[in-house]
C-alpha cells in the first residue's frame, strides 16, 4: 500500500548506557495518547546484516502524521516535551531524526 497524505518522523536512539533501554522504552510509550500522532512504531535493531544497514542505534521511533502542521503540533505537545526532557535528553549521547513527507 502507497502511503499518501503522510509526514514521516523517524528518530534513532543512541544510549549512553544499554542498560537504560528499557527506560527509553517506557517514555517512548508515553507518547502514544498523543491525538496528533496517525500511528507509532517503537523498534530496536532487527537482525539484518547488510552492508548498507546502520544497526548502531539503540531504539528507533517512526511516527506518521496527516500533515506537517500535525507533526509541527506535536512538537510543542506537553508530553512530547516532557519525553525529551526527562528521557531522551539524559538517557541519550546521540538523537538523529529524519523527517519526510510524500512527493
Amino acid at each position: 500500500m502507497l502511503l499518501k497524505n503522510t509526514f514521516v518522523h523517524h528518530v534513532h536512539f543512541w544510549l549512553n548506557d544499554k542498560a537504560d533501554k528499557q527506560q527509553l522504552i517506557t517514555g517512548l510509550n508515553t507518547l502514544a495518547p498523543i491525538a496528533y500522532i496517525r500511528d507509532m512504531h517503537i523498534g530496536v535493531p532487527a537482525e539484518t546484516f547488510r552492508d548498507v544497514v546502520d544497526r548502531s542505534y539503540d531504539v528507533s521511533l517512526l511516527l506518521l502524521f496527516d500533515s506537517p502542521e500535525a507533526q509541527d503540533a506535536y512538537q510543542s505537545d506537553p508530553t512530547h516535551v516532557h519525553f525529551a526532557d526527562n528521557y531522551a535528553k539524559p538517557l541519550c549521547s546521540k538523537v538523529v531524526v529524519q523527517d519526510s513527507v510524500n512527493v
